[in-house]
């Protein structure tokens, strides 16, 4: 079982890695011996990342495709790619205007696509075998008031995972989803700190609460690792049973 686990000679890119469940993933990978490439804005968190781990501090904007393709060009030798980046805007669906719907939609689904094929194009041409993790939410399974960009963002991740593990999968390429209910990460404690609207929430959630980053981060480090080599093309839920209803 230690063998399945064994990311002592691989290599993994992940996205988000400021903070959340990208900065907890990156440090859970670094300690079970990856090399990790740690993508982020927040120079000073990735430095500190950096300092506490050995993680490779990449300080990039994701939704800049340019940016993106320049920066990717001078990595190799990738195994594996944690797509962790990704914002909300969240609000009435009547009142919803065209560019925060953009904006949502370009960091969460069109720069995790973008991201995902420069890095398999790399793993290709250098015939490396890998995963890819996306991490989606509960939101791309079940609607959900006031999320209407962000449900609708999170579905397409979803159809991007489908895509490419069909496209990808003759290579020895594996790509999941994972669906993680609210996490504690600072992104969700603003969105929701409000009792009256975490209140439902919690109560329609079997396990009667939010998960935390460590409980999202250890999927994604399964389904990264050999034990999972015959698993590609899931959206897997972390969400207490919230999806089961």
């Amino acid at each position: 079982m230690t063998m399945l686990f064994d990311f002592r000679h691989k290599k993994f890119i992940v996205t988000g890695a400021s903070s959340g469940i990208g900065l907890v993933t990156a440090r859970m990978l670094s300690a079970a011996g990856a090399r990790v490439i740690a993508i982020g804005q927040n120079a000073e968190r990735l430095a500190a990342l950096a300092d506490e781990t050995g993680c490779e501090p990449l300080q990039l904007d994701i939704s800049d495709s340019d940016a993106m393709a320049a920066a990717l060009a001078q990595l190799r030798n990738i195994d594996g790619l944690v797509n962790c980046s990704g914002i909300s805007q969240l609000g009435p669906s009547m009142e919803v205007d065209a560019a925060s719907f953009d904006r949502v939609m370009v960091v969460n689904a069109r720069s995790a696509a973008m991201m995902a094929r420069h890095v398999a194009q790399g793993m290709l041409r250098e015939g490396h075998k890998g995963s890819i993790v996306n991490v989606s939410s509960q939101a791309a399974l079940v609607a959900l008031e006031h999320h209407l960009a962000y449900c609708a963002s999170k579905a397409a991740m979803d159809a991007i995972t489908r895509s490419l593990c069909l496209e990808l999968g003759p290579h020895g390429i594996r790509v999941n989803s994972v669906n993680p209910t609210v996490t504690l990460t600072p992104m969700a404690e603003r969105d929701w700190s409000d009792p009256a609207k975490s209140g439902p929430m919690l109560a329609a959630i079997p396990l009667r609460r939010f998960a935390t980053p460590e409980e999202v981060a250890s999927p994604i480090l399964f389904l990264l690792s050999d034990a999972a080599a015959m698993i590609s093309g899931v959206s897997l839920p972390i969400d207490g049973g919230y999806t089961c209803r």
